[in-house]
């Protein structure tokens, strides 16, 4: 970008931007005032505003533009308003989009899956309660947050239960335990529909962790969920809840100097250019739990329900299958870069697998006993 010549920045500066003690007209031009005064102000002022001017004149890149449909969808019957706060570069959000085209593509350009995400409808709090009003048909929800819904859709972040991608394919193709999984929303008039992941969770920090006497060392973001709160007092670790936006401030000033997330969101999401290490704990899968408004799913013609469904079950399948093989490519291109990970010993790990049976207890009754033995059972 070519920059003006000083005498020209200072012409189109305007009185506002100037500090609040200074009188440039007065000040900068006057004979009285001496040279080096005039020289030093002048200066000032240029400092303080070429940033300013700089960035003004800078092109604003839209990071969704590559996504745009390659369709008008402006003259669609039916609009499904999808949200989520993720970046679509993450396969679990990405399924957003591959739903939309091909919604458009079976419906004949009737329905149109509207999908927003990087929060552009608000946080996960907020949209839940947009989506039980209607105002919000549709939500790609993480696990964490959708214990705000109902306790149940918590159950996959309990520490150790579903902790593998393969205890997450059983769980999802079990048609009776899945149906039982999303009763409870379902009650509150919120359809769980299905879901798509984010990867294995671990600790991304800024200090190598390699035991858990090294861990009590580190004070982790954890997300703003029960559970999660549960398991770190649990494990009597430091945490601080902390809602994502405020994560990469926190981290880089070291108000927090560890992440409770996985591989995959620190690396699209560039944690890892501040935590230059990651211990592989693998307790929990991150979900996002694809939910829907009953009322607006029920007056939608049955062809175009059919449509829907069948669309977001088989592209979230795909999303699942592409998540597995994301996080192994996002772990590799992080090897590359420089990012060590790291493992526990088999002796801290089964501590951390003991500490973890007080949680079990105290879930048990608001996830419902039967349903949490079943589910810990996907294992055996």
């Amino acid at each position: 970008m070519k920059i003006p010549a000083i005498h020209s920045i200072v012409d189109h500066i305007p009185a506002s931007a100037y500090p609040a003690n200074a009188n440039f007209q007065n000040e900068l031009y006057e004979e009285r005032e001496a040279p080096m005064q005039k020289v030093l102000l002048f200066f000032l002022i240029c400092m303080l505003n070429i940033p300013v001017l700089i960035w003004a004149g800078q092109e604003q890149i839209d990071p969704l533009a590559s996504w745009k449909p390659a369709f008008d969808p402006s003259g669609a019957e039916y609009t499904y308003i999808l949200s989520n706060v993720d970046h679509p570069g993450i396969e679990g959000i990405a399924v957003g989009y591959h739903i939309r085209d091909k919604v458009w593509e079976r419906s004949g350009g009737r329905l149109y899956v509207d999908f927003r995400p990087l929060a552009q409808l608000g946080g996960e709090k907020d949209v839940i309660r947009k989506l039980k009003m209607g105002a919000v048909q549709g939500m790609l929800c993480s696990s964490v947050a959708a214990v705000n819904v109902a306790d149940r859709l918590g159950v996959v972040n309990l520490p150790f239960l579903v902790d593998s991608f393969e205890k997450l394919e059983k769980f999802r193709s079990d048609p009776d335990l899945f149906a039982e999984f999303g009763e409870p929303a379902l009650r509150q008039g919120i359809k769980v529909v299905d879901f798509t992941g984010y990867g294995t969770y671990g600790w991304a920090t800024t200090k190598p962790v390699r035991s858990l006497e090294d861990a009590q060392k580190v004070n982790f973001r954890i997300a703003q969920a029960p559970v999660n709160a549960d398991i770190y007092k649990a494990w009597n670790l430091k945490f601080t809840v902390m809602p994502w936006p405020d994560v990469p401030q926190a981290l880089q000033t070291g108000v927090i100097n560890g992440l409770d997330h996985t591989p995959i969101v620190c690396s699209i999401t560039r944690k890892f250019e501040v935590a230059k290490y990651f211990t592989r704990i693998d307790y929990a899968q991150g979900l996002y739990i694809h939910l829907m408004n009953k009322r607006w799913f029920e007056r939608l013609p049955s062809d175009l329900q059919k449509i829907l469904i069948g669309t977001i079950e088989e592209e979230s399948a795909k999303a699942r299958s592409a998540t597995r093989n994301q996080q192994e490519a996002q772990i590799a291109a992080a090897e590359a870069a420089g990012i060590r990970f790291l493992s526990l010993t088999p002796e801290d790990r089964r501590q951390l697998v003991e500490l973890s049976a007080p949680i079990y207890e105290k879930w048990s009754e608001r996830i419902g006993p039967d349903f949490l033995l079943r589910v810990r059972h996907l294992g055996n």
